[in-house]
């Protein structure tokens, strides 16, 4: 039966994997900040993937490679070793869209001062997987072991289920962020017209003028106080309806006047 690198089967090593992905799911349920996301993401493969000693998460945007979550500022470190040169398990894993696993020998030959610096830290294997964030973001989920060959064949297919499960559930989280950012912009924008529509209402009664004379004079007094329009309006509504003080001059802006404008 498969084993992983630390000798776990099969079925155990799918339980483990199972038990990390509902814990970052229900912090997926609970969590907005996506930097404290990542940093679950990382915290959970290290329980996903036994032989993982650290992890981090590349992002990779426009070309610009950073580390968006870590266990250790030392593996960050790492990560950094590979941005500076443009190469490594992690940019490779991250463009490439494929699962990349090397060993301390074959990283010394690839990525000279990456594995130099990988050995003086304790590190001696690598495995990275590609992680697609959406919005033209894609990234890699970076494992660190500190045994020469620390990864099997079994730790590439638990770590590749992982990152999949967790691709798909930071593309739902990403989904209901947008939604709900535009149901709040758009609860912005029906507020701003309300006010807007109101004091035009006001005005169109005081000065027994049209919708669009009214609007005119809100724009041109905004304009003169270099104040934005729907400010304006709500301070007008305020006034005019007794919500503010009309000893305040600012209360009273000059559009409350019947022969303003």
């Amino acid at each position: 039966m498969t084993e992983d690198a630390t000798g776990r089967r099969w079925p155990v090593a799918l339980d483990d994997v199972t038990s990390a992905l509902e814990t970052l799911t229900a912090v997926l349920s609970t969590e907005d900040d996506f930097r404290l996301l990542l940093h679950q993401v990382c915290e959970q493969v290290t329980a996903a993937v036994p032989a993982v000693d650290e992890a981090t998460v590349t992002l990779l945007r426009d070309g610009n490679a950073s580390t968006a979550a870590t266990t250790s500022d030392i593996a960050a470190e790492l990560d950094r070793d590979q941005y500076a040169v443009g190469d490594g398990p992690c940019i490779q894993a991250a463009s490439s869209g494929k699962l990349v696993r090397v060993a301390i020998a074959e990283a010394a030959e690839r990525w000279p001062r990456f594995a130099r610096d990988s050995e003086a830290a304790g590190f001696g294997s690598f495995l990275s997987a590609p992680l697609v964030v959406g919005d033209g973001q894609s990234g890699a989920v970076n494992c660190y072991s500190a045994h020469d060959h620390g990864f099997a064949d079994l730790d590439e297919k638990l770590l590749d289920l992982f990152t999949s499960a967790a691709t798909a559930a930071l593309r739902v989280h990403a989904r209901y962020t947008r939604a709900r950012q535009t149901a709040e912009h758009l609860e912005t924008a029906l507020s701003t017209r309300a006010v807007i529509d109101q004091a035009k209402g006001i005005l169109m009664a005081l000065r027994q003028i049209d919708a669009k004379e009214a609007f005119a004079v809100l724009v041109e007094q905004s304009q003169r106080e270099n104040v934005k329009v729907r400010d304006l309006a709500a301070r007008f509504v305020a006034y005019a309806t007794g919500a503010s003080s009309p000893a305040s001059s600012e209360a009273a802006p000059d559009v409350a006047s019947p022969e303003a404008g």
